[in-house]
């Protein structure tokens, strides 16, 4: 294999970003059309109706799960409409739907996150889930989008929630990265992790550790501080950089494990992300100085440190192991560890997570 990177063609962040909306959509193309989520329906476009009507570009309503259905829908809309450049606004799941359609019907499209909760704006790869919200399968795109449109003042606007799971989506990313370049198995576009992305994601470790707690208070308030910008962009671009050119791990691997079990969906991506980063640290043998760092972390911006945060108080063990099997699927990325890894080690590395997490509250309550 060869060293390999992927970017996204144009990444702008900033106040008042999304006035350029219709400007990305000219120069790429003509009959835009926007899938919106229905709170950027309701909250974010009723502010831009005439700037975009102006520009000859349609909104088209999310049905709320990126699956096949909806794929199958979306690409319905673009043949018969004749859209030349596809828009995702709104949350992961809004986006990933059209990276996915853009892709297939071979059109260029824009993502503006509305919310600083994942990654996936800035890669070219996105996560297709059955209608019930269950992990099926990861599809890649030829390429990654050819716009990302970062409006910070709606991100700030949005409730810190979402902040705060894109954090844990990101602590991910030097994680993985590391045990992927020391196990040299593949990153998400082929080849081995650069030096770019390497040091991206370790870039994007230390901001939050940095500025996370400041940018947490700053989303508490809505508004745009340096540190709010700089945690945007480690949650958006650091991450999403960082975690396809450098490759994914135990982290995310858990976390589709964790979606087999239904009491973690009302739990965003990024918070089962964190618990997969606490629990990958203890089947990784990490050392006890940088666990105590990452739960203290944790523990500071309110992500989960134990089960029952995720949804799975009291769970069985024969009910958790279906969630270890799954992380351990052939195609999943654990398999980039070093060594082998079983669901019997999972399992057993998420029943001692849990456990550090209960007693690290005890100490503090």
């Amino acid at each position: 294999m060869f060293l390999k990177a992927v970017f996204p063609g144009k990444y702008i962040q900033g106040e008042k970003a999304l006035d350029q909306l219709p400007h990305w959509v000219n120069l790429m193309g003509k009959n835009g059309l926007i899938l919106a989520s229905r709170t950027v329906r309701e909250k974010i476009l009723t502010k831009y109706s005439h700037d975009l009507s102006g520009n000859s570009i349609c909104i088209e309503p999310f049905q709320g799960e990126c699956c096949e259905n909806e794929l199958s829908r979306l690409s319905h809309i673009i043949n018969c409409k004749q859209v030349g450049v596809l828009v995702g606004m709104g949350g992961g799941k809004t986006i990933d739907t059209a990276k996915i359609a853009a892709d297939r019907a071979q059109i260029p499209v824009i993502i503006v996150p509305t919310i600083a909760s994942t990654d996936a704006p800035c890669s070219g790869c996105a996560v297709i889930y059955s209608e019930k919200g269950i992990f099926d399968s990861v599809y890649y795109q030829k390429m990654n989008p050819q716009v990302v449109l970062v409006d910070t003042t709606i991100i700030a606007e949005a409730p810190v929630r979402f902040l705060i799971s894109g954090m844990g989506d990101a602590l991910a990313t030097w994680f993985e990265a590391r045990s992927c370049d020391r196990a040299k198995s593949a990153n998400e576009c082929g080849g081995y992790s650069t030096m770019a992305g390497l040091n991206l994601a370790r870039l994007c470790y230390d901001t939050l550790l940095m500025y996370g707690a400041s940018a947490k208070i700053a989303g508490e308030q809505h508004i745009v501080t340096p540190a709010l910008n700089r945690i945007i962009e480690a949650n958006i671009l650091l991450s999403g950089i960082g975690f396809e050119s450098s490759g994914l791990a135990a982290a995310h691997s858990i976390h589709n494990g964790l979606t087999a079990l239904e009491e973690t969906h009302a739990s965003y991506h990024g918070e089962k992300v964190a618990f997969g980063v606490l629990t990958g640290l203890q089947l990784t043998d990490a050392s006890p100085l940088e666990s105590e760092a990452v739960f203290s972390f944790c523990e500071a911006i309110g992500l989960p440190t134990t089960l029952a945060d995720i949804g799975l108080r009291n769970i069985d063990r024969n009910r958790l192991m279906m969630a270890a099997e799954k992380a351990c699927a052939p195609a999943e990325g654990i398999h980039h560890e070093a060594g082998i890894i079983t669901p019997e080690k999972v399992l057993n590395a998420m029943i001692v997570a849990d456990a550090m997490g209960k007693a690290r509250k005890c100490i503090t309550s």
